[in-house]
């Protein structure tokens, strides 16, 4: 079994060499198979086929844009916070756009790796801080959407322009106007319902088993009813 996993392993650093080298087309099974001395039948006795193979790739892409994303420290300001958050993400895509085009643009990619999802779950709580401190506009599943939808297409959309025709000031007015977008400005005036009910239920999302599951699919109809109110 050890022999099997460090054929695993030299196989998937051949790949991720290739891939900062060459870009996502140099990542072919002739050369993976060449840089890491293998032949083609024992690179498929370890993966399905060559996407398998670029999804352990591309999670360690993740793992290295969440190093630099758990780097960041978290201040008293969540929608600050937030800002950082967002430049981070633009800035690795710009910075490693081998990794990034393989991680969110490849056609074949069908559903979230683990190291994906941790690094949703890391957004979801920079936002959850904001909903929590009442100052999120709009429910915490809306505004995780629109900020990763947002950074997304926007670091594909500057990876695709040549260097010598991009807009680096995008990433921070998109950025501004996608966040102004879904939060309040701090105040001492009191939240209106739907900010209320968008802290509350951050809030209770802390505190898991304080209700049953009965009580608190009840709790969030009724909290998601109000937070979709416009006032």
């Amino acid at each position: 079994m050890k022999d099997r996993g460090d054929t695993r392993q030299r196989i998937i650093r051949a790949a991720t060499e290739l891939l900062e080298r060459d870009g996502r087309e140099g990542v072919t099974t002739r050369a993976v198979c060449a840089t890491a001395g293998v032949q083609p039948p024992t690179l498929y006795r370890q993966f399905a086929d060559m996407n398998e193979l670029l999804d352990e790739v591309a999670d360690i892409g993740f793992s290295q844009y969440l190093e630099r994303k758990h780097a960041i420290e978290l201040t008293d300001d969540p929608v600050a916070d937030l800002r950082r958050g967002w430049d981070t993400h633009v800035e690795f895509g710009l910075e490693n756009p081998a990794y990034y085009l393989l991680m969110y643009s490849r056609p074949t990619l069908q559903r979230r790796s683990r190291t994906d999802e941790r690094a949703l779950d890391r957004l979801r709580m920079l936002v959850e801080r904001i909903a929590v401190s009442g100052r999120l506009t709009v429910p915490v599943d809306t505004a995780v959407d629109m900020v990763h939808s947002a950074g997304v297409g926007l670091t594909l959309n500057l990876l695709q322009t040549p260097r010598e025709h991009r807009d680096l000031t995008l990433p921070r007015r998109l950025g501004d106007a996608v966040i102004d977008s879904i939060t309040a400005v701090e105040t001492s005036a009191p939240a209106d319902l739907a900010q209320r009910a968008i802290s509350l239920r951050a809030v209770l999302d802390q505190a898991p088993d304080l209700y049953s599951p009965g009580e608190r699919a009840l709790l969030d109809e009724l909290l998601a009813r109000a937070a979709s109110r416009v006032t």
